[in-house]
C-alpha cells in the first residue's frame, strides 16, 4: 500500500503511517508522549531512534507505545528493505528531537543509519523539531543547515526559549510535544506543503478573550479560548515570520515556539498593546475576541447579596481596536501596504443569516481580510477544530470546511501571504 492508499478503518478517518524519528539528546523524553499523540489518534506509528537516542530512552518504551518494533540500523530484517520501504510508505516523518549533529547529517545526505537513510526516501512532508544548546542553534554551521533544508521544502520548527540542561536558559529548547504533534496533524490535512514565505515580515496577532472587572473577584468575560489566535502565531513564525502574540487570558494553551508573547487582560490593555506593536509590522491579525462593553466603575470591594446590591451595572462601550487600527492605517499613521485581517464571530437572526452579517461588518470595518465563523454551542470556541469563511474587501468569498484549528490557520495565511506580496 503507497503513501497516498492509506487504509480507513470502520469508516474513521485516514490512518496515516507515521515515523518518528529520535535523535539523541535529553529532550528525547518528550518524543514518548509525541509517539502517544500520533497513536492514540490511530495512525500507525513507527519509531526510528538513532543509537545516541537508545543512551536516554529504551528500546522497549517506544515499542509499547507505538505498538511497532524499533530498529536502528539497515542491516535488521534486510529482506524487507527497510531502509527505503519506511520513507516511501511513510505519510509524515517527524524528528523530534532534531539535535545538530542529526540536522548536519540530513542536510548533507548521510546515510548511515535507518533513520538518515529513511529521510533520504521519504517524498512525505518532513518536520524537524530542534533541541540543543543555543551556542549549537545560533553557530553558522548549523544556521546554514537548517536553510539548506529549508530549502529543500522541510520544515524546521523554531526552537522554543527556556530552561535548558544545567543552569543554562535560551532559544534551542524543544517545543512541548502538544506543539509538535499540532503542526504534525496539520500537515497530514494539508494537501499541500507549507511554504516558508512570510520571512522578513512582522506579524502581530491577538488571541483569546479579555476579562473586564466588576469588582476585585468577578470579571465580564467570554467563552474564547485563544486557540484559533495562538494557531496563527504558531504558523506564522514557522512560515518565517517574526510573531508578536498578544494574548488575553487563556487556560491551558502552550506558548507558540519562537514567538514574543505580551500578555493582557482587558480591552484597554489589548488596545494599547496593538497600538504599540502594530507601529512596525507589515500584518496585524486580530483573533482575539475582544469584549465590546465594559462596565462604567468597578467596585473596589466585593459586590455582596442582599442590602446594597445594584438593581443594575451599567456599561459603557470598549473602542474597536479593529477599526481603530484600519483608521491609523487610512490616515497615514501605519504603512499603506499594511494587511490587516479581522474575525467575526457570527450567529443568524431575524435580520440575516452568518454571511449577511459578516459582509456587514467587513464594510464597516475596512479591513483586507474578514475571518467568519458560525458559533454556538461545540462551534468555534473552546474546540480544536473549525470552519468558516474568508471575505475579501474586493468581494471575494472562500468557504473554510472544517479541520484543526491549526488548517484553518494554515489557509488564512495563503490569503494573507498572497495580500502581502501581491503586484
Amino acid at each position: 500500500m503507497s503513501a497516498t492508499e492509506t487504509a480507513v478503518v470502520d469508516g474513521a478517518a485516514p490512518r496515516k503511517r507515521v515515523i518518528v524519528g529520535v535523535s539523541g539528546g535529553i529532550a528525547a523524553y518528550k518524543a514518548c508522549a509525541l509517539v502517544r499523540y500520533f497513536a492514540e489518534a490511530g495512525h500507525d506509528v513507527r519509531v526510528i531512534p538513532t543509537n545516541s537516542a537508545l543512551e536516554f530512552i529504551g528500546a522497549a518504551t517506544f515499542e509499547a507505545l507505538s505498538g511497532n518494533p524499533v530498529h536502528t540500523g539497515v542491516f535488521e530484517n534486510v529482506h524487507e528493505v527497510p531502509h527505503v520501504r519506511l520513507g516511501q510508505e511513510a505519510d509524515l516523518v517527524v524528528v523530534a528531537p532534531a539535535t545538530a549533529d542529526l540536522l548536519a547529517r540530513a542536510a548533507h545526505g548521510r546515510a548511515d543509519d535507518l533513520l538518515t537513510a529513511t529521510l533520504l526516501t521519504a517524498r512525505c512532508p518532513v518536520l524537524f523539531a530542534p533541541a540543543m544548546h543555543t551556542e549549537m542553534w545560533e553557530h553558522p554551521a548549523t544556521s546554514d543547515n537548517v536553510a539548506t533544508l529549508r530549502g529543500r521544502g522541510v520544515i524546521v520548527m523554531e526552537p522554543a526559549s527556556g530552561r535548558l540542561t544545567g543552569e543554562d536558559t535560551g532559544p534551542g529548547r524543544l517545543p512541548e510535544a502538544d506543539e509538535i504533534y499540532g503542526l504534525g496533524s496539520m500537515l497530514l490535512e494539508r494537501a499541500d506543503a507549507l511554504p516558508r514565505d512570510l520571512t522578513g515580515s512582522k506579524v502581530v496577532v491577538s488571541a483569546g478573550g479579555t476579562r473586564e472587572p466588576l469588582d476585585p473577584v468577578r470579571f465580564l468575560g467570554n467563552r474564547s479560548s485563544g486557540k484559533q489566535g495562538y494557531a496563527v502565531a504558531r504558523l506564522a513564525v514557522q512560515r518565517g515570520a517574526k510573531v508578536t502574540l498578544i494574548a488575553g487570558p487563556a487556560t491551558g494553551l502552550t506558548d507558540p515556539a519562537g514567538v514574543e508573547i505580551v500578555r493582557v487582560s482587558t480591552a484597554e490593555e489589548m488596545r494599547i498593546a496593538v497600538r504599540k506593536h502594530s507601529d512596525d509590522a507589515d500584518v496585524v491579525i486580530m483573533a482575539a475576541a475582544v469584549a465590546d462593553f465594559r462596565p462604567a466603575s468597578v467596585a473596589e470591594s466585593k459586590i455582596k447579596k442582599g442590602a446594597g446590591e445594584p438593581d443594575m451595572i451599567p456599561l459603557v462601550r470598549n473602542a474597536d481596536i479593529l477599526a481603530e487600527t484600519v483608521e491609523r492605517r487610512d490616515e497615514g499613521a501605519l504603512p499603506a501596504t499594511r494587511v490587516i485581517v479581522g474575525f467575526a464571530a457570527e450567529t443568524g437572526d431575524e435580520h440575516g443569516d452568518v454571511l449577511t452579517h459578516a459582509r456587514a461588518k467587513l464594510k464597516r470595518k475596512g479591513c483586507e481580510l474578514l475571518v467568519v465563523n458560525a458559533v454556538g454551542e461545540g462551534k468555534a470556541f473552546e474546540v480544536d477544530s473549525n470552519m468558516g469563511w474568508i471575505l475579501s474587501r474586493e468581494g471575494s468569498e472562500k468557504a473554510l470546511p472544517l479541520g484543526s484549528k491549526n488548517l484553518m490557520a494554515s489557509r488564512i495565511l495563503d490569503a494573507v501571504s498572497a495580500l502581502l506580496y501581491a503586484g
